[in-house]
């Protein structure tokens, strides 16, 4: 018997390693994919995406159809329309994201009034108050003061009101050298607005007062002598009296600011009535989609129309141009239009090259006094 064979018989026989039992291997396996699964967990949870179950079949089906925009919010008010073409269904107002705008006090009551806004045709409404006791109209002084009637010989008609006029007398001398007949409102409270007015009524200019009125945030100043809701009928016709008699001339007012103000039954009663004794017009503004302009005007028998364009909410020339080309479409559709815009360089430039081409394109500008005659609150 060899050394060897002594060895083996006093040692044993001899073990095999760890790591070649099977059992070992198995656990090994084991603990490898439970510490690979418990990772992934971890990844998963850490950038926020679970991952979800695959139904069966689900590669089989189609594509969902992508979704572009929201089924259209009801419509505000009876007989709500818009200047759009083919969006009839759209709401009365589709107030844009609010974009303040430093250079127009009034532009920046517009965070809940459109850039487009559709009071054409303006449909009869049930009253929403009593009906007021009229006293007899006055003698039609927006008829002795507006330009003579615009033919129009069947075209659409544009009716393109500045106003804020008169503070910044530069910018508002080069409004005033654009081509007529624009209808150009003074503030009441603009210096040397007498000269400034019948300067531009002498370029052939129609002319309307723009009256400061309450806005909804007290941080913004519509001016002196602004009608005011709660102040008291009195108080209110002896700031109109003030306001009207600044200058004269003019066919009728619109609000400057106003959207507290306009939205005021009981207030814009007062104004109606004194307009209806001195036999002047209204100009609805729209800086708020509350305002009860129409409706009260047309209780108290006072010509009126509205804004349907606002042009220079963002005073940048191209999105002024864009704005006149809504309001190229919303005469189209409508008959007329009326845009309103403010003595903004971008303005002004815009005006400047769109209005030598207007005829071309088969539409008529007019003074706003003929959309009065022949719209519905004329």
């Amino acid at each position: 018997m060899g050394r060897r064979d002594v060895r083996r018989m006093l040692m044993g026989p001899k073990k095999k390693p760890l790591w070649e039992k099977p059992w070992f291997l198995i656990t090994l396996m084991v603990v490898v994919l439970a510490v690979g699964v418990g990772v992934g967990l971890g990844i998963s949870r850490w950038t926020g995406k679970t991952p979800k179950p695959v139904p069966m079949g689900a590669l089989e089906q189609p594509p969902a159809p992508v979704v572009t925009g929201a089924p259209p919010p009801p419509r505000f008010g009876p007989g709500a329309r818009t200047g759009e073409e083919g969006e009839d269904d759209r709401p009365l107002l589709q107030p844009p994201p609010p974009r303040p705008d430093p250079g127009s006090s009034e532009a920046l009551e517009f965070g809940h009034a459109s850039e487009v806004v559709s009071l054409v045709p303006l449909q009869p409404s049930t009253p929403t108050t009593p009906q007021p006791k009229l006293q007899p109209p006055g003698a039609a002084l927006w008829l002795k003061n507006a330009l003579p009637l615009a033919k129009a010989n069947g075209r659409p008609m544009i009716a393109i009101i500045i106003d804020d006029l008169g503070v910044d007398r530069r910018r508002s001398e080069r409004i005033a050298a654009l081509k007529a007949p624009l209808t150009l409102s003074y503030m009441t409270y603009a210096e040397d607005v007498v000269r400034q007015s019948h300067d531009a009524r002498a370029r052939g200019h129609e002319l309307m007062m723009h009256v400061p009125m309450q806005p909804q945030s007290a941080s913004y100043d519509p001016g002196p002598e602004v009608l005011e809701v709660g102040v008291g009928a009195d108080e209110i016709r002896r700031r109109l009296d003030w306001d009207l008699s600044r200058f004269d001339g003019y066919i009728g007012i619109n609000n400057h600011m106003g959207s507290r103000f306009t939205s005021d039954p009981a207030g814009m009663g007062v104004v109606m009535a004194e307009l209806r004794k001195r036999g002047l017009a209204f100009i609805d503004s729209v800086t708020s989609e509350r305002t009860v302009g129409a409706e009260v005007a047309r209780q108290y028998g006072v010509p009126f129309t509205a804004r349907h364009v606002f042009l220079d909410n963002d005073q940048g020339i191209a999105h002024v141009r864009s704005q006149l080309a809504k309001t190229e479409a919303y005469a189209k559709k409508h008959g007329f239009a009326v845009a309103i815009g403010h003595p903004h360089d971008g303005t002004i430039e815009a005006l400047a090259g769109w209005l030598p081409g207007l005829e071309a394109k088969g539409l008529v500008l007019v003074p706003v006094s003929t959309v009065l005659r022949i719209g519905p609150g004329g």
